[in-house]
């Protein structure tokens, strides 16, 4: 075993031990920073791997975008931070299907390879990367800001009690009106 190796075993412990923390948490806020050490974690097995691009998208939008985005979602939709006991459900049949998949997977992987190498392919240059990305992928990519965009707004207008909000008082201008015939006193 060299270095690498125990460097990426390590970060991989690290990465589910957070991935654990973050589905077993009861405090939200804590189960965001928790995706931010486990994602922070896997961008470092990537370093470790030689694929600096990736880790740099890896901590650039993920870290630095999507959490970023969860947490101020969190704080707009005004949701309990603390814990919360609603969120109180055995743990076992997730626990039990999660390792059964995870082991079932392994096998597969082991069965598939049985521990050989793998020869890499050539090394992508950013350019490349640039060019798939703008012409094969760019539908996905705006999709997906449009959906981001729109669960933004949708947690803007479920803070706001005062959007949407259908009455007397909703505009102006009935309370105007109660104003204008009490002899201009409100």
């Amino acid at each position: 075993m060299t270095g690498a190796d125990v460097l990426l075993l390590a970060l991989g412990a690290v990465a589910v031990g957070a991935g654990v923390l973050v589905v077993t948490t009861k405090h939200l806020v804590r189960a965001g920073l928790y995706l931010v050490v486990c994602l922070g974690a896997l961008a470092g097995d990537f370093l470790v791997l030689s694929a600096e691009l990736v880790a740099w998208v890896q901590v650039l939008i993920y870290v630095g975008a999507v959490v970023v985005l969860l947490l101020f979602a969190v704080m707009l939709t005004r949701a309990p931070i603390g814990a919360s006991d609603d969120l109180d459900r055995p743990g076992w049949p997730a626990a039990l299907i999660g390792g059964g998949a995870g082991l079932g997977l392994t096998a597969l992987l082991v069965d598939a390879y049985r521990w050989s190498t793998v020869a890499l392919p050539a090394a992508g240059t950013a350019e490349r990367l640039g060019e798939q990305i703008f012409q094969s992928w760019v539908l996905p990519f705006e999709v997906l800001s449009v959906l981001l965009l729109s669960a933004l707004v949708g947690a803007i207008v479920l803070s706001r009690p005062d959007i949407g909000r259908a009455g007397p008082h909703a505009d102006g201008r009935a309370a105007d009106l109660v104003g204008s015939e009490s002899g201009g006193r409100r």
